[in-house]
């Protein structure tokens, strides 16, 4: 094997690792019958970018990924699924482990590694004849040349965030820069530490950010979709926070006691994110809702994933009255973290608060639930006792709310009418203020920049100003808040409690709904009620490596608790 080294990186890989990679595979049999063979792939312009292409499809998949079509935050203290036979519930119960994991990502994105490494192994022989040798296509020539030097700018891309992806389940994990061959034996390699595989994936995230410019310079609006020099840094910028969060500067201590923390960590990634911010490319929406109807040409998104026009994630999610499923149900929990207008919590005991609970709330709460009789599709929400959306009717509101974040409301889920596909944001600039601002709450917590761009995010909510003079944790809690708020239901609650290390008191919390009740004169009185007792154990803030992967590999143990 040709092994290559980076400084301050291992580079190593499993025989596991080899075998996932190699014809046996289920992704790489579909690459064989796809692409006949290395040879005739990389001898052809269309048929290397189509093989880019699908190395795109390995991304991961925003929504309905899990079974029955539930989403991640189902596994999160914001919200229950209402098909209780959905594999998503087995993070809910703990019953999830090294032979069943119903987010097992390790094949898929080690193929994905795989293609890219291909890709960028077999460009060099691209037949581009029929340009170069015509003085009529010289223009057209360049353009092609230009076009393979951004696929490999882009597979590199793909191949930092995937390994990304990896190491946020499974901790360190091998770092592959080859094809690796199956006649070799990787059963005596060595597991990287964090940091080596952190330095790694953040040099691949500057080369790509080095050949990638901050537009497709194709076709753009063919192109969205596509890496850019701005998803290579906001990718560095995620890495670099998450490296600098509790859990990861100590891999392996699971201890919610200790949060070990590293100025030096957190001034990285708060460069990282600076340097997004710095390119002067994106802006916020104007409507926070608004960014979840398939605008995907949106000034705030710097890296998204498409999907065509489908109706599958409405029958999923709608409420029940409207031909939905049910699907994923916000929680009390989540619907209390959404402050007043005026800037204080929404509070319980607040009578007057209570009796219009969802009245003069932060505007992300409507754009992101569907609460007891907000109007939808032209009727309004029964979730109440005896309405068309409650229990007992089949697959009704656990939690006495359904989602509309991402749901296009004017679909018609019976004839797939009016379908116009979804964006999923990977990246947007939202998330960048609010890495920015965490990491320089975390070792710089008297500059001023923190309530600048936290404000930033709030004032389009229609928010105040976060009040001054917090101290460091009071402004470390007000930035975890705004997380939960701002990216609800976009994957970030899953992993943040988990960096953050206070995933027993929120996970492990229970999951919280409300009771509904008709007032005799007409209305309706709130109270939270508790829907699920969760479960969250301290081994389950890494995943388990695949059983069959760790029985391979000698020199490895298997990740704590496991």
């Amino acid at each position: 094997m040709n092994t290559k080294f980076f400084p301050n990186s291992f580079i190593s890989v499993a025989i596991g690792t080899a075998l996932t990679l190699c014809s046996c595979n289920n992704f790489l049999d579909r690459e064989e019958d796809s692409f006949i063979d290395k040879t005739a792939t990389f001898d052809s312009y269309n048929r290397t970018q189509r093989y880019l292409t699908y190395a795109y499809s390995l991304l991961p998949n925003g929504l309905n990924r899990f079974s029955s079509g539930a989403m991640q935050a189902a596994a999160t203290d914001d919200a229950e699924f209402a098909i209780e036979t959905a594999n998503i519930q087995q993070f809910n119960n703990g019953s999830w482990n090294a032979l069943s994991n119903p987010d097992d990502n390790w094949a898929r994105f080690f193929s994905g590694i795989s293609k890219c490494c291909t890709l960028l192994e077999n460009t060099d022989h691209i037949n581009l004849d029929i340009t170069r040798l015509d003085p009529d296509k010289q223009v057209e020539y360049a353009n092609n040349l230009k076009d393979i030097r951004m696929w490999r700018a882009e597979a590199r891309f793909l191949r930092a965030y995937f390994h990304f992806e990896l190491l946020k389940r499974y901790g360190p994990i091998p770092i592959i820069t080859s094809t690796l061959s199956i006649n070799e034996n990787y059963e005596n390699t060595p597991r990287p530490t964090m940091k080596e595989v952190v330095d790694f994936i953040a040099k691949e995230c500057d080369m790509a950010a080095d050949t990638l410019e901050l537009t497709p310079w194709r076709n753009v609006n063919d192109a969205f979709g596509r890496a850019t020099k701005g998803a290579a840094l906001a990718l560095k910028s995620r890495l670099l926070l998450y490296a600098a969060s509790p859990l990861y500067v100590d891999f392996g201590d699971i201890d919610e006691a200790n949060k070990p923390s590293d100025a030096s960590l957190w001034k990285a990634a708060a460069d990282a994110a600076k340097a997004v911010i710095d390119l002067n490319q994106y802006e916020l929406a104007a409507s926070y809702g608004d960014l979840f109807k398939n605008d995907f040409q949106n000034k705030e998104y710097i890296f998204v994933r498409r999907y065509a026009a489908d109706v599958g994630f409405e029958r999923s999610n709608f409420p029940v009255s409207f031909g939905g499923k049910g699907g994923t149900n916000p929680s009390q929990n989540l619907v209390d973290d959404y402050e007043m207008l005026d800037g204080t919590p929404f509070d319980w005991n607040d009578p007057a608060k209570v009796a219009q609970p969802y009245e003069n709330r932060d505007a992300r709460l409507a754009a992101t639930v569907l609460m007891n009789v907000a109007s939808f599709k032209g009727k309004k929400v029964a979730a109440y006792p005896g309405g068309g959306d409650a229990i007992p009717n089949p697959n009704a509101t656990k939690t006495g709310y359904y989602l509309r974040k991402f749901l296009n409301e004017d679909v018609n889920i019976q004839t797939g009418g009016s379908s116009s596909g979804h964006v999923v944001s990977l990246f947007r600039l939202a998330e960048i203020y609010l890495n920015y601002a965490e990491a320089l709450n975390e070792y710089d917590p008297t500059n001023p920049d923190i309530e600048v761009y936290l404000n930033k995010v709030r004032h389009r909510a229609s928010l105040p100003d976060i009040a001054t003079g917090l101290s460091q944790e009071q402004m470390r809690k007000a930035i975890q808040h705004e997380r939960r708020v701002e990216l609800a239901f976009e994957e970030h609650r899953f992993w943040d409690v988990r960096r953050w290390k206070i995933a027993s008191s929120t996970l492990g919390s229970p999951l919280m709904g409300v009771q509904i009740a008709r007032k005799n004169g007409g209305g309706f009185t709130y109270k939270p009620a508790e829907v699920e007792q969760r479960v969250f154990q301290p081994k389950m803030y890494w995943y388990p490596i695949p059983q069959s992967e760790v029985l391979k590999l000698k020199q490895w143990k298997q990740n704590k608790g496991w």
